[in-house]
């Protein structure tokens, strides 16, 4: 709304008539994003959405191309597409939603024709690794909630996968709540590759003028005899475990109340002795599972209700009774102070006295003051459950949570999320109880009361949630805070990191210019992406007469760039006569012979430019960096497929399976063979199979004897004619897939080929399976009987004396092979 009676809009070509309200604030805001990479600071609720649709509408006006606006959920991306369609007079079939409800190869056909996409960035990241959709021609990059683009999220890789692949790139950034300090700000800013930053507060005159006070209000509640002493007695619990943490030494304290952060401390502390195969590591982390069930407990019963410890207490009850039951579940259920504190929440018959609080303030709020609608935010879905059916007595109330089925709760879906948003906002009920996903950003309306059923210890999500009320008419936020326990925690937490925040906001206002040059100082060149320094970019050496590819030289051989004398790695490949002689080898194959007749191996072919390498990467290789990694490198095409055999696919002949060093050595101690059946697919279906085993420590990470390992190793690669690569990491990992890829594609100049699935047994491998199914005796005396008998059927009607000449096969053995065979079927 307005903040004068005759409003002015904003006039443009793109921009739906008398629908933007002028705001100098707004069209300032957008005057500099237009110019420059921009981090847009604004309170919530003041429109950083319409700054951003400005630069779009401008960007598509004056320069065209397409427009891409990120946010982090599936409803934050629904409601910018419905605001993007009313407000553009674009049609709407050209403003197109990518989330994951909506296919790869829709996504694929789609992204050509539209020119706004509204998505989320997990769907992003995997259509630019699965090579699906270019950045090319997006002239406009927005991203929501910016304030998460550190570590490994989506938008850190998005974004420099834009400025490398954009022809005309411009960044904006968006929160109103950046970062808690001046360096998660800077952090945010270098990942977006964002060099501008504009800050407005409310103090600002031209917002002042669209907002009112919000008073924040402490109400301090006493808890009653009954829930303290279920408190206490959960509390005796974590002291006696805290004890025997402290007796393995990973612990300094007992006191119920230790921290999340000593926790953690402890959590590694013990995973060190578990990766020294020491058995106290793992009593140890059952312990402190148990320690954290407890404290959960805990936290339940103080700030939230009892009927939300209730639920938890019988769904640790389930997990106890499930088959696989962990320890500390068990334990957990058949401690006495346990079943005590059990006892007593079944038997209470009251109410947690911050439900009959939240019912007064909304009786004042709802009634005495005639206030229109309430929001009452809970950090539990069953306390959102319980608070709901106990203020629907008196209130038209209706819940707001998650997708998804959490803690045994069931959720709602995006449909059902929409339709109860599109409800409250129409006025059809007073109150919306709402767990943390209506926090960050969505457009929840205008209400007089923001009730925090408890202290929120986060800065950004505590200011989101403030920011619901205050707009256009002074409104009230009120925080219930049970006396003496983990809510004082977090209020002292919420209060101080509220104040940095506000602190911080105001110096990045003050001090904006510097901000900049630091931004402009640590902000990278793309080219220095391009490989080791010192190394010599592609430009540079085609000057210098070697055209590169993928960083090797037309010649096959690495360019000498440092000047050291070093080979590149290329010039220890085989001679051309020893490759000849090997492909005349592969070539006299029998095709049908390895699995792979006509019409049976190949579903893909590389469709790839003539200068680039293609790696074809297995979906579920997306959990690490590597694809990414891959993704990123000048000259490397990658493409995503649910592959049969494989995690990466180097050429027709060359298929990789990556195994962790930890993963691999579990397969030697836990009788799981699916590595070896893994492998033995891979070798059938490509000629040159690869495991490749990451990371160090393969003969001191688990108490096995060196022998068994290399005789692992031997079995791959004498039994099963598969090459056995070690790397140090997955950066390492990724440097030795381009190197593998470059080879074959660029010097053999092969082709890439998916090959089919999971090729057939051989007549050989099914006879041993056969057997070895017999009484589980294993591939081993499977052989020996084969071997002895000569037939499966041979086997199966041996004499018991007979089976006791084979080795491996003793009384019990033998019995039971008699027993299995000859007994009737019932």
């Amino acid at each position: 709304m307005a903040a004068t009676d005759d409003p002015a809009y904003v006039d443009h070509p793109l921009l739906t008539p008398e629908f933007i309200e002028r705001r100098l604030y707004q069209i300032r805001l957008a005057g500099s994003a237009r110019d420059a990479h921009t981090l847009v600071c604004l309170p919530t609720g003041l429109g950083k959405t319409t700054v951003s649709l400005l630069v779009t509408a401008d960007r598509l006006r004056n320069v065209g191309g397409k427009a891409l606006f990120l946010a982090p959920t599936k409803p934050l991306v629904q409601q910018h597409a419905d605001f993007y369609r009313e407000a553009l007079s674009i049609p709407d079939d050209e403003i197109v939603v990518f989330t994951g409800d909506v296919r790869p190869d829709d996504r694929a056909s789609l992204w050509e024709d539209a020119r706004i996409v509204i998505a989320t960035p997990q769907v992003v990241e995997n259509d630019l690794i699965g090579n699906r959709v270019s950045l090319r021609d997006v002239t406009h990059l927005t991203f929501d909630e910016c304030h998460r683009a550190s570590g490994d999220y989506a938008y850190v890789y998005i974004a420099e996968r834009y400025h490398a692949d954009a022809e005309t790139p411009l960044v904006t950034g968006m929160s109103a709540s950046p970062g808690g300090d001046e360096e998660a700000i800077l952090e945010v800013c270098e990942n977006l590759g964002i060099t501008e930053v504009e800050v407005m507060t409310e103090e600002d005159a031209d917002v002042a003028e669209y907002t009112h006070d919000t008073d924040v209000e402490w109400e301090r509640i006493d808890l009653p005899d009954e829930i303290l002493e279920m408190r206490d007695a959960l509390n005796e619990v974590i002291k006696d475990r805290l004890e025997k943490l402290k007796s393995l030494g990973v612990s300094n304290t007992t006191q119920p109340d230790v921290s999340q952060k000593q926790l953690n401390g402890m959590r590694a502390e013990l995973q060190k002795l578990m990766n020294a195969d020491k058995s106290d590591g793992y009593k140890g982390m059952s312990t402190h599972a148990e320690v954290m069930k407890l404290r959960r407990a805990v936290e339940l019963v103080e700030t939230q209700s009892v009927e939300s410890v209730r639920r938890y207490f019988e769904r640790q009850r389930n997990a106890a009774r499930s088959s696989g039951a962990s320890k500390a579940s068990q334990r957990l259920v058949a401690e006495p102070k346990v079943r005590e504190a059990m006892r007593k929440a079944e038997s209470f018959d009251g109410t947690h006295p911050k439900f009959s609080r939240a019912r007064i303030l909304l009786a004042q709020t709802l009634g005495i003051e005639d206030g229109e609608r309430v929001i009452v935010f809970t950090e539990s879905r069953d306390t959102a459950e319980a608070l709901t059916e106990f203020l629907g007595q008196s209130f038209d109330t209706h819940r707001f949570v998650g997708q998804g089925d959490a803690d045994g709760s069931e959720g709602m879906t995006q449909k059902e999320q929409q339709e109860t948003l599109d409800r409250f906002r129409n006025g059809e009920f007073e109150v919306l109880v709402s767990t943390s996903v209506a926090e960050e950003g969505l457009d929840v309306p205008e209400v007089d009361l923001v009730l925090f059923f408890e202290p929120v210890p986060t800065a950004i999500r505590s200011i989101q949630r403030k920011g619901r009320t205050g707009r256009q008419a002074k409104g009230r936020v009120v925080v219930l805070l049970a006396e003496d326990t983990r809510d004082e925690a977090y209020f002292w937490i919420s209060r101080r990191r509220e104040k940095e925040m506000e602190s911080e906001l105001r110096e990045l206002k003050g001090v904006a210019d510097e901000v900049e040059d630091e931004l402009d100082d640590a902000q990278t060149g793309l080219e220095a992406f391009s490989g080791a320094e010192g190394v010599e970019s592609d430009s540079a050496a085609a000057e210098n007469g070697a055209a590169t590819n993928g960083g090797v030289t037309a010649e096959g051989a690495s360019s000498d760039a440092d000047g050291d004398g070093q080979a590149g790695l290329t010039e220890f490949g085989p001679t051309d006569e020893e490759v000849a002689r090997a492909d005349e080898d592969e070539e006299s194959q029998d095709p049908e012979a390895d699995g792979l007749a006509d019409g049976d191996g190949v579903v893909a072919t590389a469709g790839r430019e003539d200068d680039s390498v293609e790696i074809v990467v297995d979906q579920r290789e997306l959990d690490s960096s590597i694809a990414k990694d891959l993704s990123t490198r000048d000259g490397i095409e990658t493409r995503l497929e649910t592959l049969a055999v494989g995690d990466y696919v180097l050429s027709d002949r060359v298929a990789v399976e990556r195994k962790s060093v930890a993963d691999f050595l579990d397969t030697l101690v836990g009788g799981d063979r699916s590595l070896f059946e893994q492998v033995g697919d891979l070798s059938r279906a490509y000629a040159r199979p690869i495991l490749i085993l990451e990371g160090e420590g393969l003969y001191e990470e688990r108490n096995i004897h060196p022998g068994a390992i290399r005789g692992a190793l031997a079995s791959l690669a004498v039994d099963f004619d598969v090459s056995v690569l070690q790397t140090r990491d997955e950066e390492d990992t990724a440097e030795l897939l381009s190197t593998i890829a470059s080879r074959e594609q660029t010097e053999r100049e092969r082709s890439v080929s998916v090959h089919g699935g999971k090729s057939a047994k051989t007549l050989t491998e099914q006879q041993e399976y056969v057997v070895s199914a017999i009484a589980d005796i294993g591939p081993v005396t499977a052989e020996n009987l084969l071997a002895e008998f000569g037939t499966v059927e041979a086997v199966m009607t041996a004499r018991e004396d007979d089976l006791l000449d084979v080795p491996g096969v003793g009384e019990v053995t033998a019995s039971r092979i008699r027993e299995v065979v000859g007994s009737d079927y019932e």
